[in-house]
């Protein structure tokens, strides 16, 4: 009897271990996920090249030595140089600033259009439901790419400057992909209106503002994230594409676009492959690392994806 009561005023003394919060599980399923850590490390390492190796490196932007054009890779340029003896890396790194910026401001304009639009069509329905969701159908009718061309063209036109132009193409590309997460925000909202806790904000009086800001919205969190990882590589094309065709980021601000598109002929597509290789590559591996990334949040915040 007394060894029993022993034992009970242990684990009576012993501490109770708070159960992990939601948000932490989810990180460590997100960890246990290789591809997807694999894919934090790559864009991580893709953000230091491109934001602190200019800074280390020995050459800047404006440095054009003729004598050293064309230049294959060698120990003074690891990545050789361009047609105008500027060297390839810092060019490459200095890219990668623009790519990356224009993703994410693209997208961060796109999911707040898109969150803001949907929150409102999910929780009013009825008229501003109808109005909103035919606006969205209107935009998903357009078809990007053309409609990001022309836009560029008209740019080009107007002869806005290069700085200029990263802006207006973050502000296109933001606007033009705002759909995709406000169906995704209204679908959950409609949904979870329903539930009892939005009941119980109605029997307590709160305001529209307060329910949908302070109560519906912080459930969608999750699914705005994984929206707006996968966003951000869709922006980046977008951005190289229109760079490529030489109506996005125009030289002689370089970008992973108009860097590729120097290789203009045939010469140097097959002979000076260190022109085009490098920002090809930069696009590929962020892009690839951004998706995985997307999958791995996906599957760490989806509740029905528990093992």
């Amino acid at each position: 009897m007394s060894v029993d009561v022993t034992l009970l005023e242990m684990n009576a003394q012993a501490p109770v271990k708070a159960p992990a919060s939601p948000w932490r599980l989810a990180m460590r399923r997100f960890v246990n996920n290789r591809l997807a850590f694999m894919g934090l490390i790559i864009l991580i390492f893709m953000f230091l090249l491109s934001f602190v190796g200019p800074l280390l490196s020995p050459y800047s932007l404006d440095d054009i030595t003729i004598a050293d054009k064309n230049l294959a890779p060698n120990k003074d340029h690891w990545l050789g140089t361009d047609k105008l003896g500027r060297d390839i890396l810092l060019r490459v790194m200095l890219a990668g600033q623009i790519s990356l910026r224009v993703g994410i401001i693209a997208t961060s304009i796109s999911v707040t259009i898109g969150v803001v639009l949907g929150a409102l069509a999910g929780f009013y329905r009825k008229a501003v439901d109808t109005i909103i969701m035919r606006i969205a159908d209107i935009f998903m009718s357009l078809p990007t790419l053309p409609i990001l061309i022309i836009l560029g063209a008209v740019l080009s036109d107007l002869k806005v400057d290069s700085g200029d132009r990263i802006y207006f193409l973050m502000l296109i590309i933001g606007v033009l992909g705002w759909t995709g997460v406000s169906r995704l925000v209204r679908g959950q909202i409609l949904s979870l209106r329903e539930t009892e806790f939005m009941q119980a904000t109605e029997a307590l009086g709160l305001r529209d503002r307060r329910k949908i800001f302070r109560h519906l919205l912080p459930n969608v969190v999750p699914i705005i994230i994984v929206w707006a990882t996968l966003g951000v590589a869709g922006a980046i094309l977008y951005e190289s594409a229109l760079s490529y065709l030489g109506i996005g980021v125009v030289p002689p601000t370089p970008s992973w676009g108009n860097m590729i598109s120097a290789a203009n002929n045939m010469i140097d597509f097959r002979k000076r492959p260190w022109l085009w290789i490098p920002p090809g590559m930069c696009i590929l591996i962020t892009v690839v690392a951004i998706n995985l990334i997307g999958e791995g949040l996906r599957d760490a915040l989806d509740p029905k994806m528990k093992k």
